[in-house]
């Protein structure tokens, strides 16, 4: 029987989770990306998820892209 352990690791920018600009209303964004074994997404403050991706850079443009497109 296969054992499968999920570990989930928060990669942030150097400054931290990407945030929307301050001054719109509506949710708070903070984006980030997590790793689930070999796959890496892209997850967000207000409940978004994007794809499991395979390349790291990939899941941090579909979050920066989801808190752009936020704002």
């Amino acid at each position: 029987m296969a054992y499968h352990e999920e570990r989930a690791a928060v990669l942030t920018a150097p400054e931290g989770p990407l945030k929307a600009p301050e001054g719109r209303s509506g949710p708070a964004h903070g984006a980030t990306t997590v790793e689930q074994g070999r796959f890496c997404l892209a997850r967000c403050t207000c409940g978004w998820r994007g794809p499991a991706r395979r390349a790291r850079s990939l899941a941090r443009t579909d979050a920066e892209g989801h808190v752009r497109g936020a704002a």
